[in-house]
């Protein structure tokens, strides 16, 4: 499988252009979304779940209300690839599914 190929500025500024609310922070990529706090804990079981699938996972930072996920590709030396711009978009999709449950 090799390890993962490290994008270039100019690739992961492509890449965040197609993530609303998505940003860099140095070598990782960050986003929080406003959730309440027992949706966000549903939507940490999914994310973990499809991260196990894919073999690549987030930091996740739980609070109250909003959940905080960070990604870098450990692999690649803490640095981006296109692996960690693919599981952003997956979170979002998590994310977004979760915030639209019923509120009882």
């Amino acid at each position: 499988m090799g390890v993962p190929k490290p994008l270039s500025d100019d690739a992961i500024a492509e890449h965040l252009a197609g993530l609303p609310g998505w940003e860099r922070r140095g070598d990782e990529i960050t986003r929080a979304y406003e959730i309440r706090y027992h949706a966000a804990v549903a939507a940490i079981v999914t994310i973990a779940d499809r991260s196990r699938r894919i073999q690549h996972h987030a930091d996740l930072d739980l609070r109250i209300d909003h959940l905080r996920a960070s990604i870098t590709t450990h692999d690649a030396g803490h640095r981006l690839t296109a692996a960690d711009f693919d599981l952003a978009r997956r979170i979002d999709e998590i994310v977004a599914a979760h915030r639209a449950l019923p509120l009882d």
